[in-house]
């Protein structure tokens, strides 16, 4: 069992705390992205449990072994934490072929020959490098010098990958390309798997669950899918989608509860939050523009038309307020006339203004039939 448990991990670099007691269960088998902006403390956990980062605090336990904990003064150093990785720079020994590079972990783990030489033959047609096991480093392309990091990692055949953004050196085909690699043989390989990312596209593509950080802590652990359609706070919901979801702050309409203004729009939610001040988010796709006028729609200026191959952007104003929606690529919207706007109310999130937290929806149908 390759399951990995962190225990209120803190690390600190002088008066700045990169990991602020983070606690995490990664499943056996699982892909876990680490997702956030820059500083947000993904690498330094995932370096914490690589073992080339010593904590100040907490707990990491992998399978039934403790590799790291203050209390009991347990630091087990990286070379027997049996796991592999795979960096950024992709790490390869410039003077040494193919093979001897994805030999070199099994020669420190001194892999019988005979068994050596038949693992290395399978890993190296695997990744589509059999025929150019005897270049150099610098006779490949971007591409193939990762394929060879990662069949480094898939030879010694190790029950935990962690991966530092491998794909940001590649460019955006080749990046596309190597997701669907990457899935496939971390899926063969049965591996719990960590892997750090800042592209959300990444992490929404690849991953089992997503963990979501800021400053240090974890902001959000989800599905995918979960993870876009009820993103946890505000913080969360703004950085998860492109184009970026509509954050709109508004306050209650009447006793009711689940109207609500900002002067320029009204919304209405179909249930009561409870507060007084909110934000509601929509996602572009979730705004329904017509020529019609609906009993609930109310009238926007296109203030810009932004075609997206298969989808066009539209930037919308009304008084302060502007929106984004998201339609199809053959809308006939242009910048300066007018159109419809309504609302998908079911999906709407709402928070708490003043804590920027979701607030949870009721289920109205259990609700109503009692």
């Amino acid at each position: 069992m390759s399951k990995i448990r962190v225990r209120n991990l803190t690390k600190r670099y002088g008066s700045a705390t990169a990991l602020d007691n983070v606690s995490l269960d990664i499943e056996s088998g699982e892909f876990l992205v680490l997702l956030g902006p820059s500083g947000c403390g993904k690498t330094t956990l995932l370096r914490c449990l690589a073992g080339l980062e010593t904590p100040d605090e907490g707990e990491i336990i992998m399978g039934d072994t403790v590799v790291f904990s203050s209390q009991k003064d347990v630091v087990i150093p990286p070379g027997k934490r049996n796991l592999g990785m795979v960096f950024q720079s992709y790490a390869l020994w410039p003077h040494m072929t193919v093979r001897d590079n994805v030999k070199f972990g099994l020669d420190v783990q001194k892999t019988q020959k005979s068994v050596a030489d038949q693992r290395l033959d399978a890993v190296l047609n695997d990744v589509g490098l059999g025929q150019l096991d005897q270049r150099y480093p610098s006779e490949l392309s971007g591409g193939q010098q990762q394929r060879v990091a990662l069949a480094r990692l898939l030879a010694t055949q190790p029950p935990i990958f962690l991966m530092d953004e491998p794909l940001s050196n590649l460019d955006a085909r080749l990046r596309m390309d190597m997701r669907v690699e990457l899935k496939r043989f971390q899926a063969n390989a049965a591996a719990t798997t960590v892997y750090v990312t800042h592209d959300q596209t990444e992490a929404m593509t690849m991953s089992t669950r997503v963990v979501v950080m800021k400053n240090g802590a974890i902001q959000q652990v989800s599905p995918p899918d979960q993870l876009y359609r009820q993103p946890q706070n505000t913080f969360v919901a703004d950085f998860i989608g492109m184009p970026r979801i509509n954050l709109i702050e508004v306050a209650a309409q009447d006793e009711r509860g689940a109207a609500f203004t900002n002067g320029d729009i009204d919304i209405d939610v179909g249930w009561n939050p409870g507060v007084q001040d909110a934000i509601i988010g929509a996602r572009p796709e979730d705004i329904a523009l017509s020529d019609a006028k609906s009993g609930t729609s109310q009238e926007y200026q296109v203030t810009a038309v932004l075609p997206n191959g298969p989808e066009t952007i539209i930037q919308l104003t009304r008084g302060k307020t502007t929106l984004i929606a998201r339609v199809g690529h053959d809308t006939a919207l242009t910048e300066g006339q007018n159109t419809n706007l309504s609302f998908s109310s079911e999906a709407l999130n709402v928070y708490d203004a003043a804590t920027g937290e979701l607030i949870k929806k009721p289920n109205l149908e259990v609700a109503q039939a009692s």
